[in-house]
């Protein structure tokens, strides 16, 4: 994937978050502090529902892959961002630069398509609850978890594969705290056409499909819980779904504000957009599944109970 390199550049220069010096140790502290809370909860989660059996359900198995695409998707870039808080000079290699630009696309794209299934899962649940267990099998959650990652992989195997054949020569100083493919663009030396078109398309596709599936499953969601006569069934019935409603919002909301930043070239305005889609969904996610998930928190409470008993004995 990264064997060709066209480009008269090495490395890049990452300009970072702000240019004022006076905020780089405050910020360092900030986003230390955003990303321990992140590796602390998802990978909880991933404990939690990994070493519970009550907990190995179709909705819990993708909480599970959507916790550990969080924890992988925030160690891409926040470990070299926290570096460069205290660097004197920001530096990142190209091969470093398009391997960062990968990954972190094929974690955003599979959190995505992790969303769509979660939506998908809690259609099935309200609309069809007696063909559940048949309709959400191993099989079926395993399916649908590969073509999330699948669909990560192709796109940013599409993004990066375009980028490397881009030369970049003089300019080298990407105006962002880390390898997006916008800000790139804009320093290459050679026509981004191509870039442009499959961006088009594979953004296209990556936001149009997981937007019309979620949309749909939750327009005949809401039909099914408006048929419910008991107020305490409609009531249950929106708190299970809550909590995803939250997240989605959160992720496509935040994501499209970020590139609507950048399109209208107001990079400055993206980048700091750009922190809540990249460094503190990734935190909020378990925070906002554990905090009002009946389930997760009783088994948190054990949790925690059965430590405290063994440190008494």
């Amino acid at each position: 994937m990264l064997a060709r390199n066209d480009s008269l550049v090495t490395e890049f220069i990452l300009a970072g978050l702000t240019d004022h010096p006076e905020l780089q140790q405050p910020l360092f502290y900030l986003f230390l502090m955003i990303y321990i809370v992140t590796t602390v909860g998802n990978l909880g989660l991933i404990m939690l529902i990994g070493l519970n059996s009550h907990l190995h359900t179709p909705m819990y198995y993708f909480l599970f892959n959507l916790s550990f695409i969080d924890l992988c998707y925030a160690s891409v870039f926040t470990p070299k961002m926290l570096i460069n808080f205290v660097s004197r000079k920001n530096i990142i290699s190209y091969v470093g630069c398009m391997t960062q630009l990968f990954f972190f696309l094929f974690f955003v794209i599979s959190e995505c398509y992790m969303l769509t299934s979660m939506a998908y899962d809690r259609y099935v649940a309200i609309c069809n609850p007696l063909l559940y267990k048949v309709t959400m099998s191993h099989q079926a959650c395993s399916m649908l978890t590969f073509a999330a990652y699948m669909m990560g992989f192709a796109g940013a195997t599409a993004h990066t594969g375009c980028m490397l054949r881009l030369t970049f020569c003089n300019v080298n100083t990407i105006n962002h705290y880390l390898c997006d493919i916008l800000p790139l663009l804009q320093l290459s030396c050679s026509s981004t056409y191509v870039n442009e078109v499959v961006v088009l398309i594979v953004v296209g596709i990556n936001i149009t499909v997981p937007c019309f599936t979620i949309l749909i499953s939750y327009i005949f969601i809401l039909t099914s819980i408006l048929r419910i006569k008991s107020t305490q069934g409609r009531s249950k019935a929106f708190s299970t779904c809550s909590s995803h409603v939250i997240a989605i919002s959160l992720f496509f909301g935040s994501a499209a504000f970020m590139y609507l930043n950048y399109s209208s070239g107001s990079m400055d305005l993206g980048k700091i957009s750009s922190v809540v889609y990249t460094n503190v969904i990734p935190m909020l996610n378990p925070l906002i599944y554990s905090l009002r998930n009946k389930d997760i928190k009783v088994t948190l409470r054990k949790a925690l109970f059965q430590i405290q008993e063994r440190n008494m004995f």
